[in-house]
């Protein structure tokens, strides 16, 4: 009787459903990408103060979840002239929207701005 209720309680435990400590789960978070469009006459030295300075942000401002970036390495010349492209994520969009009037980020469009031909801006919420 006792091999019998052993081999049913692993039976039942092998049918149940199970989770791993190493999945994580995935939470929703909203992305605010960014990609920037250069005036021709910016210099290296003044893009790389721009890339310096958005980089600095993930430091400086507390609301920001996540902060990545890089350069257009794409082979399908679609880029329209867009070189850079950020993704700062956030967990609400209470969080974005401080972001958005925090005085580091306003400092950073003053940086931004001379050098800027034009920016291209969307925010998603991610989907599983």
């Amino acid at each position: 009787m006792k091999t019998l209720t052993i081999s049913l309680l692993l039976a039942f435990a092998a049918i149940l459903p199970t989770t791993h400590a190493a999945d994580p789960v995935k939470e929703k978070s909203l992305k605010h990408v960014v990609s920037f469009k250069f005036k021709k006459e910016a210099t290296p030295e003044q893009i790389k103060k721009v890339e310096v300075a958005f980089a600095a942000l993930k430091g400086k401002i507390s609301v920001i979840a996540g902060l990545d970036w890089g350069t257009n390495n794409s082979p399908e010349g679609l880029n329209k002239g867009f070189t850079h492209c950020w993704v700062v994520t956030f967990k609400t969009e209470k969080d974005r929207d401080a972001y958005l009037v925090h005085p580091e980020h306003k400092a950073f469009v003053d940086i931004l701005k001379p050098v800027l031909d034009e920016p291209f801006v969307i925010d998603f919420w991610t989907k599983e």
